[in-house]
């Protein structure tokens, strides 16, 4: 008697069912600000650091964006580097340029501006076609006793999750 295996593919767990790979996500930024809206957008990378975000080699944590002569940039952003670069290696903390419509610009840039709203990257991802993708989100920042309320409702809803559970 023969068993029927099936072969099983590892992945890293990041791989959702819609078919893109979460590369990193800023998950501090979701404590710091509230996010009114957010739009996907471009990001133009260099080969060495397409390969480091293949691995997972990026951080967003000290990250924001920035309107620079009409463009948008993504900085402080930190891709580690690929260590089969050699000497073609990327400098890890440069600025990335943003790819947007020009429309979506014009919204968020000049909410940004007006209305002393902040841009934040919220996720990276690599979608179904293996192109590099980057949430961008305009975000109003949080006073202390916001971040407070926020906690209490979180552990509140986590509570009355366990006792349904119990039951």
């Amino acid at each position: 008697m023969a068993k029927n295996k099936k072969s099983k593919k590892s992945t890293s767990g990041k791989k959702a069912d819609t078919g893109f790979t979460i590369v990193t996500e800023n998950r501090k930024a979701r404590h710091r600000y509230e996010i009114l809206d957010s739009v996907e957008c471009g990001l133009m990378l260099i080969g060495s650091e397409v390969k480091s975000m293949r691995e997972g080699k990026m951080s967003l944590d000290e990250a924001y964006i920035r309107v620079k002569s009409g463009e948008l940039w993504l900085i402080g952003s930190d891709i580690a580097h690929y260590n089969n670069a050699g000497m073609w290696n990327h400098d890890p903390r440069r600025p990335r340029k943003l790819l947007v419509h020009a429309r979506e610009f014009d919204k968020f840039a000049g909410a940004a501006l007006q209305r002393g709203l902040t841009l934040v990257p919220l996720r990276v991802y690599f979608n179904a076609r293996g192109i590099a993708k980057c949430v961008m989100g305009l975000a109003k920042g949080k006073k202390i006793f916001d971040k407070r309320e926020t906690l209490k409702k979180r552990d509140t809803e986590r509570g009355l999750q366990r006792a349904m559970r119990r039951r």
